[in-house]
């Protein structure tokens, strides 16, 4: 694993906005940068494959383990979605995709940092902008990146139905992923159409879901955090289960951090694994603390002996936490790495990588192209 410095396209800003990387850029600089790139060798790559496919394996165990245990209150779940929760899983609804954050250094085994389990976003850099950036720029290496291929062949298995796909107004980087997770969805022969969560609506007389032109919701991709779903004014109909949602209301289990413990408790010692607790008391002072539904990098302390390393801010501050073990992020030219695997239909299907100065990944990370030989 190495990263190595490189010359951007001259025209890559028309390059990336062309294949959909509309958010590309932001205030403080380039979000997509492609002034570097890491490079890997064919048996890195295949221990990274290996690491996402056991992790999904540890994490799906851990699901059916919560709801065994009744362990809801360890990961804030409200009440009514117990059941929701439950009859998902028992029912093993559609799953399209998720994304696991590890620290990897080419020598030891690559360790969780956290599951996006639910709205991992990062998806149009890591699926069509990077490959195509490979082949204008390494055409004879290779890249760890089936994403695209197997998104498609992955909407194929609800051939037949209308999915509508939902996301908040005016969020360019949401927005460029809803468009581009809908596209992939249309080369899969599927009719969609496109909603706000806010324009969401429920019709009582035909006891469903409905868009503003009151057509029914019958299947959704949602944009948009379960713990924030129900919070929504529609939230008390979810109950009556009559729309299936993507991703599905037991992903919820996988999106929180406080399934970290669980994973560490389940599986202690576990080489992919970092230990975590819902105390700080293991650790003697040198943890990172994570609100359990923080999200970007939000309200994150990194402490070492007691003092605090780093720490960022956000909206999560009031929220219950989990400590973690401080994972040793690599360090290339004082850029720190963290790798996105991605599995979509509960297999392993590619990387993308952000880095960062700083130790803790943000929103603003950059997101740098790998190849590998």
């Amino acid at each position: 694993m190495q990263r190595r410095t490189i010359q951007p396209r001259p025209d890559w800003q028309q390059r990336v906005e062309e294949i959909g990387l509309t958010y590309h850029s932001h205030e403080q600089g380039p979000y997509w940068d492609e002034s570097a790139c890491y490079e890997f060798t064919s048996a890195e790559i295949d221990i990274l494959e290996s690491a996402a496919n056991t992790l999904h394996d540890l994490c799906l165990q851990a699901v059916d383990a919560i709801i065994k245990e009744n362990w809801w209150d360890r990961l804030c779940i409200p009440e009514p979605a117990i059941p929701l929760i439950r009859n998902s899983w028992e029912r093993d609804d559609f799953s399209l995709y998720g994304r696991f954050d590890v620290a990897y250094d080419g020598c030891n085994p690559p360790r969780l940092l956290e599951y996006n389990a639910d709205t991992p976003t990062a998806l149009v850099e890591a699926s069509v902008a990077q490959w195509f950036w490979l082949q204008e720029r390494f055409k004879k290496l290779d890249q760890f990146n089936s994403v695209h291929e197997r998104l498609i062949a992955s909407w194929k298995k609800l051939d037949g139905e209308r999915i509508h796909f939902a996301a908040v107004k005016d969020h360019p980087e949401d927005e460029q992923t809803v468009n581009y997770l809908q596209d992939t969805c249309h080369q899969a022969g599927l009719t969609t159409k496109r909603l706000a969560i806010e324009d969401i609506g429920w019709n009582e007389q035909r006891g469903a879901f409905v868009d503003l032109e009151n057509q029914k919701i019958g299947a959704c991709f949602k944009l948009y955090p379960w713990e924030w779903i129900w919070e929504e004014e529609f939230a008390e109909y979810l109950q009556k289960e009559p729309c299936r949602w993507i991703e599905p209301p037991w992903k919820m289990l996988l999106s929180n951090k406080g399934i970290l413990p669980i994973l560490w408790e389940l599986f202690s010692g576990h080489p992919n694994l970092l230990p975590a607790f819902e105390s700080p008391e293991p650790f003697g002072g040198t943890y990172v603390c994570k609100p359990k539904l923080s999200r970007e990098g939000a309200n994150i302390q990194w402490l070492n002996k007691g003092e605090l390393v780093q720490e960022t801010s956000g909206d999560y501050a009031e929220g219950e936490c989990i400590f973690q073990e401080p994972a040793a992020l690599p360090e290339f030219d004082g850029n720190h790495p963290v790798l996105g695997l991605w599995i979509i239909d509960h297999e392993a299907a590619g990387l993308g990588i952000r880095e960062d100065r700083s130790l803790i990944t943000t929103n603003l990370s950059r997101f740098v192209p790998h190849t590998f030989s």
